[in-house]
């Protein structure tokens, strides 16, 4: 089961929100088989990292190259954004 609803939008887009009720143990580090851009879509004090990097805050646009390890952080609310792939 994955840690969040996903809407697709078309074959390049999808929304993504992730619960502040999801566990932190779910949010595992992964990469993925596609460059992709994230964006949140509501103010957020969820962070993003990058393996070997230190977290960032989720508040801009953000490149993720193909498989590149990578993880979301758990802040105090929901976390919505867009996935551009």
């Amino acid at each position: 089961m994955k840690p969040y609803q996903e809407q697709v939008i078309d074959n390049h887009t999808v929304i993504r929100e992730f619960s502040e009720n999801t566990h932190e143990l779910d949010l595992v580090w992964h990469m993925d088989d596609e460059d992709r851009t994230i964006v949140a879509l509501e103010e957020t004090n969820w962070m993003f990292q990058f393996d070997d990097e230190l977290p960032i805050p989720i508040n801009s646009p953000i490149f993720i190259p193909k498989h590149k390890i990578h993880r979301v952080i758990k802040g105090d609310n929901n976390l919505k954004i867009k996935i551009i792939k």
